[in-house]
């Protein structure tokens, strides 16, 4: 860092590269704003990995009402109705916003808009940018129109480790860069870090992100909700590849099929088939799995010849594996891809902490519910960051004076996150199926390591918040299936929980299985 942190006080810190951190970094142009990312500017991020695109209702047998009943449905009861129409109806203006950040969206030869087609999608409303390689393509460009903006300051390499705060409002940051710790002042901070796919062994996420912004979050007093909800993708290509490559949702839209390593078309019976949503299709593969089965995609008869044309990055991915994807069954299995829940947020993306906003994977909006319609995740990510930004833009400067107070207090010593001891019990307990058993397993197995201050607590934070979730929603429902629970209850409830009424009821939760066979029914 060339500057002292101080000099940087009164500025608008974001945290994150994604697409909601750099959305939100040029709409907040020309005030002055500090973004911070861990690696190089839109690297690690989920964001850049997205090859489905961005759904929007612009097609013209389309229409926003469409476009929410699908996202309504994919939610199974739990979407926040009026959140959900709020963002499904900003994305004409969302994508007015990135094309003029210079994002390209394909177009046909006419110069039309190409719309392909994803699971419980009523309608073709998916825009892509270079085929299979939107989000590539979109962060690509987002990046470089920040770096274009004089107002923008970046710094790579930095991981945030604490959000501080003073009388329950943030003043700072505590930092990890290059050149070691230090304390960054700061009163209007954008959380914009992603998922948490590396908590668990199979993702398609970057590694490294297990829910950072979750974590800051609640530490410093946030509400979280729906943490109980992981999306699994289907089709994860099965390799020894970590993290799993990514097989598009869009392959299927272009007719290709499941089977099993007996060549049954296992989805055929079921309503929407290979179409129908993440978690029915998900589980499905996972249950051919676990009988000792395979499963893969055959793309030979809807694209052959045709899919590097239409799919080059994953076509690319195949061919590292030893696979032809036109000639032969691609490999698939489900894989961590998304969550729903995280910190709670309303509609311009503020947190219950004054001074902290959140955008993007790491918040929750309420518009996925129990279960993310596809390509809905870059919609939100891009609206938010606008709306957090423009929330913030909308008020008063910042006290900088009482930021750079931060700046004397002593740098705490936070030593970098340690998933290896976290991995393996999110992995077994908080996968596709869970079970009351496995829950409470989990439970008392992360409770210390959260209570602690070791390298594991971090993360364990946030594995924690899954399972007390988890455990709390006796029901199944969207991507949250319990094996002990496999029908829906008859009301649709929505948990806010602080960090400290997770481990409050994670106590409660090992008093109870060590006194009695049954968890405590009741939070």
């Amino acid at each position: 860092m060339s500057e002292a942190p101080s000099s940087y006080a009164g500025r608008t810190v974001i945290v994150g590269s994604g697409i909601a951190g750099l959305m939100a970094a040029l709409t907040l142009a020309p005030q002055p704003v500090l973004l911070l990312t861990r690696s190089a500017l839109g690297g690690e991020t989920s964001s850049a990995w997205a090859q489905g695109g961005i759904a929007a209702s612009l097609g013209p047998d389309d229409s926003t009402a469409l476009h929410l009943a699908d996202t309504l449905a994919a939610g199974d009861g739990l979407c926040d109705v009026d959140m959900a129409a709020d963002i499904v109806s900003a994305a004409p203006a969302v994508i007015e916003a990135l094309e003029r950040a210079g994002v390209r969206f394909d177009r046909d030869v006419q110069g039309k808009l190409v719309f392909g087609l994803e699971a419980a999608h009523s309608r073709r409303r998916i825009l892509h940018a270079e085929g299979d390689g939107s989000g590539a393509a979109i962060v690509k460009a987002l990046a470089a129109a920040v770096l274009r903006t004089p107002s923008v300051t970046v710094l790579e390499g930095t991981e945030v480790r604490r959000v501080l705060t003073d009388d329950g409002v943030v003043t700072g940051l505590v930092c990890a860069g290059q050149k070691g710790s230090f304390v960054l002042p700061a009163t209007n901070v954008i959380l914009a870090t992603g998922g948490l796919g590396g908590l668990y062994e199979a993702t398609t996420n970057p590694s490294g992100n297990f829910g950072q912004g979750i974590m800051l979050a609640a530490r410093a007093g946030a509400i979280l909700t729906d943490m109980e909800f992981v999306q699994f993708h289907p089709t994860a290509l099965s390799s020894p590849r970590r993290p799993l490559a990514l097989v598009s949702e869009a392959v299927r839209g272009e007719g290709a099929l499941l089977l099993n390593e007996n060549g049954e078309r296992f989805m055929a019976a079921v309503p929407g088939a290979e179409l129908a949503s993440r978690d029915i299709v998900a589980r499905a593969i996972d249950r051919e799995i676990l009988r000792g089965g395979k499963v893969f995609l055959d793309a030979r008869q809807a694209l052959g010849s045709g899919f590097s044309a239409r799919f080059p990055s994953i076509d690319l991915l195949c061919r590292e594996a030893g696979i032809d994807p036109a000639r032969e069954l691609v490999p698939v299995r489900p894989a961590v891809h998304y969550h729903m829940g995280g910190v709670a947020t309303d509609g311009h993306g503020r947190s219950s902490v004054p001074g902290l906003w959140v955008a993007g994977e790491t918040a929750c909006t309420g518009l996925h519910g129990a279960n993310r319609l596809a390509s809905n995740s870059l919609l939100e990510a891009a609206a938010m960051g606008i709306r957090a930004a423009e929330d913030i833009a909308n008020l008063h400067t910042p006290n900088a004076k009482q930021a750079m107070a931060v700046a004397t207090f002593a740098t705490p010593d936070l030593p970098a996150a340690d998933l290896s001891i976290i991995r393996p019990i999110v992995s077994r307990h908080l996968g596709i199926a869970r079970h009351e058993v496995g829950l409470t397993e989990a439970i008392r197995d992360l409770l210390p390591l959260a209570e602690q201050d070791g390298p594991a607590s971090d993360p364990a934070i946030v594995g924690l918040a899954i399972a007390v979730f988890a455990a709390l929603r006796m029901e199944s429902r969207g991507g949250h299936f319990r094996d002990d629970f496999p029908e829906k209850a008859a009301i649709a409830t929505r948990r806010r929980l602080n960090l400290s009424d997770v481990i409050a009821i994670a106590h409660e939760f090992n008093s109870s299985s060590q006194s009695s066979p049954s968890i405590a029914r009741s939070a």
